[in-house]
This record gives structure tokens, C-alpha cells and sequence, in this order.
């Protein structure tokens, strides 16, 4: 504890005895400071023992001394000590009076205590607190590392709970609890996933202070992690600041949680190298070596059915790390294994079918998808993102799981899609392919001459050609459709091979104009 006035006024050496403010003396002491100024608050800070003898000041004065006790008061100086026996025998009632008015605590100082054995005592508990700080920071730095050591962040944040008398809670890179201590405290921890987010947002190290509502307690948000983007948070709860020996608590955690958690960026690139050999394997269709040189690392993903994720960033920003950071958090806290491996502008990912990592996948692809769906055209564009995602596949067919997913991706960044699945292409219809820049140049030069020459009033082939090839070829039901005689529509077909120079006898050419005619009318 730091020294108080109590523990001065109890200080068998100083002799002090309390004159005004008995009930405020348990409040800490800064500083002793001496002071003949008539008005020493330009030079205070707050928190001072304020010593005198009253050179200056006319402490017979009852209005004087109201002001000059007001404004001590107001400066946050904790107490007043008064030295008898040199310019006053005793303490003037005026200034005892002004003293007990303000709620200040007014000390009398013997003649034969000097100003120096006051400021040494305060100086003297001030260090002695401060050695008791650092004393027990290093006692909870040692338990601390040996909870890490032994029981990982678990144990850890229970040790520094106990550390603090609060609560403390680990998240990972997605923001979500992974752990906390005590147990109740995940609750608590969950409903700051919001100012987790904000705080991650900022380069690390980063910190925040959550003044929670009326009472509930203190929070502070800590970043972890030494990179560009934090990877995990710490949270811990308090009722109130934390003091010193609490907060060597808090650094010896934080410094033990970025090592515990964060990997070292030489083990990370190993590992990234590896995942890249076991990649190129499987598309060599070597999955037995594959095996071999994934080993306990990637072993497990590549026993049971995976899909082959291919992500590229249209334009700026960090979309393909953020994905990685996504799917590796949701992978690690189902124990899954995962393979990312970054190839220039695209990234790479094989997750388990079904599994966690899959599912954070798409719930970060449908998210992003919302967010740009609910903001102005061309504000998300700094993080787009663009993704393809195989149909389930084994390591014999990787390679076609890796084609697949390459083809979804063309179809999403086609139709402006976050994320296509190639389940979804083998579902659907062609006709949406038909949308190709490509395919729309073919059709209108295939049937521009039909359109040229129904604009001259000359008859209705593109229509009659429309009803023809909807009918199969069945001449009365397409002539009935369009209200003529069988006889009329069989000349407008002839016409239309004479200007395509094309026979519809041909099943190619029936096939070629259908499309076209579709391609057409989806514009």
C-alpha cells in the first residue's frame, strides 16, 4: 500500500497530530512537498502533502484562509501539515476553521520534527510499495510462466485472475472466446466481440479501456501478436484500475501469450513450404508421397473427403489473409487440420468437407457478400474477394478438385460473386453462362442478318425461328403458335437458311441458333 496520512500520523517518529480532517486520512500520499508561496497550486500536481509554516501567508485571516484552503483543496493536494513554533506557537483557528469547513486535513508539525524526516518517511513507503509491487509482479511473472508451461493459456488466464481479482478471457482471430477464467466469465467475455473487432482494426500492440455500465466491471482490451494484424486478444475484468503489482501481472501475461500463441514467422514459413510440396503433389497426383511429407501436419485432411478452396483478391486490401486467418481460427478450435498455402495473388486452401474450417469459409464469403450488398456500389471494393469452391474429392482426384474450383472461380468473378461453389454449376442451368461477353458477340453476329431483314418490314423470321426450333421442328404446332399457315412458315425457314447459308437439317446448327436466340433474349 502507499503511505496515507494515516500511516504518517502513526509514524511514531514524526509526532503529527491530526487538528482538522480526522475522517479523510486513510487517502494516499504522492508527495510531500514544502511550499511558502502564497499560492503553491500552480506547482502542484494532485495528491501532495502540502508542509508550511506560513512565511507568507496571514493565517490570522479568516477570509484569506477560506481561499487559500479552497484552493488547495481544489488543486487535489490531500493535506495540509503546519510546523508550530516558528512563525505561529500553534495553528491559527482561522486556519484550523478553513480546514475543517473545506474537508482538508490539517496535520501540526512539532518544531523539533523537521520538513525533511516528513518527505524522507513518504519517500521511504513510497520506494518500500514499490518493492513490494515489483516483488510480487516477479512472483506472479514466475507462476504465470510455470501455468504456461504446464497448462497452457488455460491455466494461465486462471493464474492471472487470480492475479488481478478479476476475470480474464483469450480470443482468437476471428474474435471469438477461446478460453476464460473463471469459467462464468466466457459470458461476459462474449459480449465484447464488437470492441475486439475495433481494437484489431489497429496495428499491434494496441490497447482499449471498456467502461462497462453502471455496475459492471472495468475491462481492459489488450492486442496480441507482432504483426501487421493482430492475430488474438486478451480481455481482462476488474472493479477498479489496476495497481501496479497488478499490471506487471497483466505484461507478464501478454508477452506469455503472444509467445504461447503466436507462431515464429521462420516456423510459419517451414510449415507454409510444406503445405506448398504437399499441394504439389497431390496435383501431380502423387498422393502416396503427398502423404509422406504431410505427416501428422496435414496427415489427417488428406484420410477423408476435402475440398479444394482457390481465392483471389480483385483488387487492394488484405481479403486473402483475413479468409486464411478465418479458416486457420475456425480449424484450430475443432482440432481440424487445414492446408493454406498463398500463391502470389491467389490462395489455396483444402479444408475437410463438412468441417469447421469449410463452414468459416462461407460464412466469410456470405458476410462479405452481404456487406457489399448492403453499401453503395464500388465501396467494398478495396476488399474484395472473390473465391471457388470444388465438390467434395479424395487425394487421387486433387487435381480435378483444384480445375473445379478454378472453374467456380471464374463463374464468380463473372457474375460478381464472392464465392461459387462447383456443386452449384452442376446444378443449375447453362443459361447464366450465356451472359460471356464472348457468347453475346457470337449470337448478335449469327442473327443480325435475320434482324436486318425483318426490319424491313419483309416478315418475322427471328420470331417464326424462335417458334420452329421451340417446337422441335413440328411445323403445325410452331405455325399455330404464331397464328399463319404451316405453308408460310415453311417458306420463312427457307428463308432463313438462304441468308444464313446454313441448313436447320443440321442438329448443330438447330443447337447453335437456339442458344443464340436465348442469349439474346436474356439481355
Amino acid at each position: 500500500m502507499p503511505p496515507t496520512l494515516a500511516s504518517l500520523v502513526h509514524h511514531s517518529a514524526l509526532k503529527l497530530t491530526v487538528r482538522a480532517g480526522e475522517d479523510r486520512l486513510d487517502v494516499p500520499v504522492k508527495w510531500a512537498h514544502v511550499s511558502e508561496l502564497a499560492d503553491p497550486v500552480p506547482y502542484m500536481e494532485g495528491g501532495e502533502l502540502l508542509l508550511i509554516t506560513a512565511l507568507k501567508l496571514d493565517a490570522e485571516d479568516p477570509q484569506a484562509m477560506r481561499r487559500y484552503v479552497r484552493r488547495l483543496a481544489g488543486a487535489g493536494v490531500v493535506g495540509l501539515g503546519f510546523a508550530v513554533g516558528v512563525n505561529y506557537e500553534e495553528i491559527p483557528e482561522a486556519l484550523v476553521a478553513a480546514a475543517e469547513e473545506e474537508g482538508l486535513p490539517l496535520l501540526e508539525v512539532p518544531r523539533r520534527t523537521p520538513f525533511l524526516a516528513i518527505s524522507k518517511a513518504v519517500s521511504a513507503a513510497i520506494a518500500a510499495d514499490q518493492y513490494r509491487a515489483v516483488t510480487a509482479g516477479f512472483a506472479a511473472q514466475r507462476e504465470l510462466t510455470r501455468q504456461a508451461l504446464n497448462a497452457g493459456p488455460e491455466g494461465l488466464l486462471g493464474a492471472l485472475a487470480a492475479q488481478i481479482d478479476g476475470w480474464a478471457a483469450l480470443y482468437d482471430a476471428s474474435g471469438a472466446v477461446v478460453a476464460a477464467a473463471p469459467e462464468w466469465a466466457g459470458r461476459r467475455a462474449a459480449r465484447l466481440t464488437a470492441e475486439v473487432e475495433r481494437l484489431r482494426e489497429r496495428p499491434a500492440p494496441a490497447s482499449s479501456v471498456v467502461g462497462g455500465p453502471e455496475n459492471e466491471d472495468r475491462v481492459e482490451l489488450h492486442s496480441l501478436g507482432t504483426g501487421k494484424r493482430p492475430r488474438d486478444a486478451l480481455a481482462v475484468g476488474t472493479a477498479a484500475a489496476l495497481g501496479t503489482a497488478e499490471r506487471y501481472a497483466l505484461h507478464s501475461a501478454i508477452a506469455l501469450l503472444t509467445l504461447t500463441t503466436e507462431r515464429s514467422r521462420s516456423l510459419h514459413a517451414a510449415e507454409e513450404r510444406i503445405g506448398a510440396a504437399v499441394l504439389r503433389m497431390l496435383l501431380a497426383g502423387e498422393p502416396d508421397h503427398a502423404r509422406a511429407v504431410a505427416g501428422d501436419l496435414y496427415g489427417g485432411l488428406l484420410d477423408a473427403p476435402f475440398r479444394m478452396v482457390v481465392a483471389e483478391s480483385v483488387s487492394g486490401g488484405d481479403p486473402l489473409g483475413a479468409l486464411a486467418e478465418t479458416v486457420e481460427a475456425a480449424a484450430a478450435r475443432s482440432g481440424e487440420a487445414v492446408l493454406v498455402v498463398p500463391e502470389g495473388e491467389r490462395l489455396v486452401v483444402l479444408v475437410a468437407d463438412g468441417g469447421a474450417a469449410a463452414s468459416a469459409c462461407t460464412g466469410y464469403a456470405s458476410a462479405l457478400e452481404s456487406a457489399r450488398a448492403g453499401s453503395e456500389q464500388g465501396a467494398a471494393e478495396e476488399d474484395d474477394l472473390v473465391v471457388g469452391l470444388s465438390a467434395p474429392a479424395g487425394p487421387i482426384a486433387a487435381a480435378a478438385a483444384y480445375k473445379q474450383a478454378e472453374q467456380a472461380l471464374s463463374v464468380a468473378r463473372r457474375r460478381g460473386r464472392v464465392l461459387v461453389g462447383h456443386d452449384q454449376l452442376a446444378a443449375g442451368s447453362v443459361l447464366p453462362l450465356l451472359a460471356d461477353d464472348a457468347v453475346k458477340a457470337f449470337a448478335d453476329g449469327l442473327l443480325r442478318p435475320l434482324y436486318e431483314h425483318d426490319a424491313t418490314g419483309r416478315g418475322d423470321l427471328v420470331a417464326s425461328l424462335r417458334a420452329w426450333l421451340s417446337r422441335h421442328g413440328q411445323w403445325d404446332a410452331a405455325a399455330a403458335d404464331l397464328g399463319v399457315h404451316r405453308h408460310t412458315l415453311r417458306y420463312r425457314m427457307r428463308r432463313v437458311e438462304e441468308i444464313l447459308g446454313r441448313s436447320l437439317d443440321d442438329p448443330d446448327v438447330r443447337m447453335e441458333l437456339w442458344l443464340a436466340l436465348k442469349t439474346t433474349s436474356t439481355e
